[in-house]
């Protein structure tokens, strides 16, 4: 087989995200939040665990710390004890502490809003900033904090960016997108291929299919929307009816990561922690 061109390959590419576009209309951050200090807290908590995992955990966080200053004077004994089940639970309370204090100290209590400022806080990245300069409410920074502030509210702060997750990483090199490794190096190589006002609406794609139909050790290619255009094709379960039966969340029938999912979201709500089923 000829070796494809960069045209070819940056063709194939926005095809893919079209073909995503007409499957996840409804995609976005999978993260539970009402506002960008939400947001924050959560996408830090996120790490080396589940959006599910997060979510079922914040609602009882942010009901006793809802504003950065509460958190950054918290007992962190009591902090663990709340964000125990999302895993590495000394670790994010030393960073979600310390990034409240930063926030109060150095931002006056308001979440920055640029990804310079977000990284120069405790435990964040630019995987962490790109999710909240990219998802979260603009007009957060009159009000940040107040737990009914951005319920309905679907205004972001505007700035576009690739966020490289896991999934995201391992979808676009099975996709032969880029065959880097390193987050920056496959955030560069992304970038170059799909016009800025994509960035973050392909981010969310990318991960909804990785979450739901193109897994990690056994995605399912016989259910899969973009098979034509896959050079990975055949990795997995080829066989419509069993392919069918490896989907996840709402493709399988089956609720969602979030608690509170937006109205558009077809799939079911997930259960609070500690619930049955």
């Amino acid at each position: 087989m000829a070796e494809e061109t960069r045209l070819a390959l940056v063709r194939r590419a926005r095809k893919i995200n079209r073909a995503l576009a007409d499957v996840y209309p409804y995609a976005h951050c999978e993260l539970d939040h009402v506002n960008a200090w939400q947001l924050l807290v959560a996408t830090v908590l996120s790490a080396q665990t589940t959006d599910l995992r997060v979510n079922q955990v914040t609602p009882a966080l942010f009901a006793k710390y809802p504003r950065p200053a509460d958190l950054a004077g918290a007992d962190p004994v009591d902090v663990e004890e709340l964000i125990r089940p999302t895993g590495f639970f000394r670790a994010k309370t030393r960073s979600i502490t310390g990034l409240a204090a930063a926030i109060v100290a150095d931002f006056d209590g308001m979440v920055p809003k640029t990804t310079a400022d977000l990284v120069k806080l405790p435990g964040v990245g630019r995987k962490t900033s790109f999710v909240v300069t990219g998802n979260a409410c603009a007009c957060d920074d009159s009000r940040a904090g107040d737990p009914d502030h951005g319920a309905n509210v679907h205004t972001p702060f505007g700035v576009p960016g690739i966020t490289v997750d896991t999934h995201f990483g391992r979808l676009v090199r099975r996709w032969k997108w880029t065959e880097q490794e390193d987050p920056e190096k496959v955030e560069a190589e992304i970038c170059a291929i799909f016009p800025k006002s994509e960035w973050t609406m392909l981010s969310h794609r990318v991960v909804f299919h990785g979450r739901r139909i193109c897994h990690s050790r056994r995605p399912a290619c016989g259910a899969c929307p973009i098979a034509p255009l896959c050079p990975a094709y055949g990795e997995g379960e080829t066989d419509p009816e069993k392919a069918k039966k490896l989907l996840k969340y709402e493709m399988g029938g089956q609720p969602g990561q979030r608690l509170s999912p937006p109205a558009d979201y077809p799939g079911k709500p997930a259960a609070p922690l500690g619930a049955a089923g």
